[in-house]
């Protein structure tokens, strides 16, 4: 059984054949951390907790002054009685005091895994385990339901809490984290992916020191600031050795994510829903779930820490019918025509498209209402018959004919003060009476708190996808939430908004992507705004970065891959001199950066010169007889990006590998340089498809191949080899 309860050692033991987790239960109240690490056969106390009579420490029973919450170390905990260290969560009863007394009741073990009623999680329905724990509060009459599920393939566990009141009086939840442990060691870096908006995704790593270092946001959103995620590791840990402990939360609204290293060398972890402009009311007899945390433990440094992010979550996370399912290369028109369309120029482009061999033509804004700018018509989801006289109808069937699947752009959460639907209903934006409206790129944001704007919005999107014309739905949000209040809660409720925003989020996004399964969905908030978990369980990929410049892109990507799979980072070749950051770069390189992620095109295909449509044309067909490996081979990063930006990264399967070396800035006294792939086959044969030339496995791992020197900014060194035989196999046969 995978986990198991010792009735010796009161301890519940988590273990498959990569990780064992261990739960201690002391003085039949507390439930205690004892072990997260390589798998055990079994587990019989060996770590004993130690009891000091420790200097200010109080003391639950006056007796034994060596026992102090404040130095057990503990799975949840709050403040008030006795540890003083970050809280997991809080409770105010109606008597206005915040002190809470949850003890170890019972505990239940089950095959599977319940789904979250509103919330996204990791789907499994074999091969994992629940733990549940019940803890009670006697005085007050409430539950807490801490649950463990653990995942027999992968060194992986989930956690969450369940605060249950089955009192007669309501409590109010001012913080309902979704998870806390404290670990016994401390010598540990911190990791985080922080950064902004077109410059996402930056690894940051920082030893801890002594108090509390947190990430977070307010924004209503994840974020591009701040990824929900944290890891800890030792301080040798790197790409391809060491041990990683590393979190990340499956959400997508207000998170904190934090560690305190405490005075006595312990080092407790958070995440949850931020408790800042947060509150929700606990009526008699209901629950509150929290957000899912993803625990994942890699003894293979941090490449082992990505391998299994990146098959959970393509396999258990992402939609069931898009885990397995190819992606087409697609041309959006955003940076090609931005707002000026019609639908003469359209169908040019289109055509442009379909004789390249591009898969899949995407219309982005300006196809609405009277959008000839951002500063309109968002809401007003209406064709605009001047520039589509046939509609969405005649352009799709026309793509259609051309042999591609067609896509459209919304921003549904939005709504411009310059719209219909403003005019109708001001009282559908985020608002607090009195004060004015925020507005960010003239536009406000919708109340999804509100059950009419989610009927709304499933309205609209469902009448656009019944027809049966739209394959792909680009799914934008381009600001970040303010006057966080709504006119349809009672005024003890407002600090529930944005949790209620997110859930309203989530119903129309459950709704619509049941409803239409193989509708491919693509994530995009100006890019990686809101790259997370939470909203990758009802859409498979996501638009990465605004910013598609390839320097930019190879350390944005890089970033990202530390978490996600490359079938999940949108990826587009873009025009010359680059929009964002007006850089040339060669358009080689910008296609195998682009193939480095989900591929496709962003640019005016009219505008190419026949060598360069040639290339377009060789790139789509490199592609596609290669789509399995880059879409799902596994993903290595071999070499981070330096001070010069050069990076590389190893694509792997069964039949053949790639690997890509990017050279960044050329630059003079260039080191030789030997790029070693680490993560080949070490007795299988490689064959490299260029020159035949065969090397072992091992071969390729520890010597590594030579990269020539190149007098030139941003060029791409690309290596194809063709596995072609079993480790049996000599290199002479």
């Amino acid at each position: 059984m995978p986990i198991q309860f010792d009735e010796k050692t009161h301890c519940f033991h988590l273990n498959n054949p990569q990780m064992s987790y261990v739960i201690g239960i002391e003085k039949e109240r507390y439930v205690t951390h004892r072990y997260w690490g390589n798998t055990l056969p079994s587990y019989a106390g060996s770590n004993h907790l130690q009891f000091i009579d420790r200097g200010f420490a109080t003391n639950p029973f006056p007796e034994e002054r060596t026992f102090s919450l404040n130095t057990l170390p503990l799975e949840t905990s709050t403040q008030g009685s006795g540890d003083h260290r970050i809280a997991n969560y809080q409770i105010r009863a109606q008597a206005g005091h915040t002190i809470t007394d949850f003890r170890y009741d019972s505990y239940r073990i089950f095959a599977g895994k319940e789904a979250i009623p509103g919330l996204p999680s990791v789907r499994a329905t074999t091969d994992v385990t629940t733990l549940e724990i019940l803890l009670k509060d006697s005085v007050q009459q409430l539950e807490m339901r801490l649950i463990y599920t653990l995942f027999e393939k992968y060194p992986i566990l989930t956690r969450r809490a369940v605060y249950t009141n089955v009192g007669e009086a309501t409590v109010v939840l001012e913080n309902a984290g979704s998870m806390s442990l404290d670990l016994a060691e401390s010598a540990f870096d911190l990791l985080t992916l922080d950064g902004s908006h077109t410059n996402e995704a930056n690894l940051t790593r920082q030893t801890i020191r002594p108090g509390i270092q947190q990430l977070e946001s307010t924004r209503g959103t994840s974020s591009p600031q701040h990824q929900p995620f944290l890891a800890l590791v030792d301080r040798y840990t790197s790409e391809f050795q060491g041990d990683v402990f590393a979190f990340h939360l499956v959400y997508s609204g207000n998170f904190i994510a934090q560690v305190e290293l405490e005075q006595y060398g312990t080092t407790r972890v958070q995440l949850g829903i931020h408790p800042d402009h947060f509150e929700w009311n606990l009526a008699p007899m209901e629950q509150f779930d929290t957000p899912e945390v993803v625990l994942n433990y890699s003894n293979q440094g941090l490449n082992g820490m990505s391998q299994n992010f990146h098959q959970l979550y393509q396999q258990h996370l992402v939609p069931t019918a898009w885990k397995n399912k190819e992606r087409p290369i697609l041309l959006n028109t955003w940076e090609a025509n931005y707002f000026e369309l019609s639908e003469t120029a359209l169908i040019k482009q289109a055509k442009k498209a379909a004789s390249v061999g591009i898969e899949l033509f995407v219309l982005d804004d300006g196809w609405f209402g009277e959008r000839h700018s951002d500063d309109s018509s968002l809401g007003d989801w209406v064709v605009n018959q001047e520039k589509l006289p046939n509609g969405i109808h005649g352009l799709a069937q026309e793509v259609h004919r051309l042999g591609m699947d067609f896509g459209l752009w919304f921003e549904p959460e939005m709504i411009s003060k310059q719209s219909q639907l403003f005019q109708d209903h001001p009282e559908w934006t985020l608002q607090v009476p009195d004060y004015p409206l925020t507005e960010g790129r003239q536009q406000l944001v919708l109340d999804l708190s509100r059950t009419d704007v989610q009927e709304y919005l499933i309205a609209t999107l469902t009448d656009y996808l019944k027809t049966g014309e739209i394959d792909y739905i680009k799914w934008d949000m381009n600001r970040h939430l303010t006057e966080v209040g709504s006119h349809f809660f009672a005024a003890h409720q407002q600090k529930e908004i944005g949790h209620r925003y997110v859930l309203g989020l989530y119903r129309i996004l459950d709704v619509i992507t049941q409803q239409f399964p193989n509708c491919l969905f693509e994530n995009c908030s100006s890019g990686g705004g809101r790259f997370d978990p939470g909203m990758m369980y009802y859409m498979p990929q996501t638009w990465t970065s605004d910013n598609s410049d390839a320097l930019c892109r190879s350390v944005i990507q890089y970033g990202y891959s530390y978490l996600y799979p490359p079938i999940m980072m949108g990826a587009h070749v873009s025009t010359t001199p680059n929009h964002q950051v007006g850089r040339n770069t060669p358009l080689e390189t910008r296609g195998w950066l682009a193939m480095s992620g989900n591929f496709g095109y962003e640019l005016d295909l009219q505008t190419l010169s026949d060598e360069e449509l040639a290339i377009v044309q060789q790139q789509i067909g490199f592609y596609q007889a290669h789509r399995q490996l880059f879409q799902f081979g596994r993903f290595y990063r071999l070499q981070a990006p330096d001070t010069h930006f050069a990076s590389s990264w190893l694509f792997t399967n069964e039949e053949e590998a790639i690997a890509i070396y990017f050279n960044g800035l050329s630059r003079p006294a260039l080191p030789t340089k030997y790029l070693k792939m680490h993560y080949l086959e070490a007795a299988a044969i490689y064959e490299e498809v260029a020159t035949k030339q065969r090397y072992s496995g091992a071969e390729l791992n520890q010597a590594g191949v030579l990269i020539p020197r190149v007098k030139e900014d941003f060029h791409t060194h690309v290596f194809h080899w063709k596995k072609i035989s079993d480790p049996r196999t000599s290199i002479s046969s």
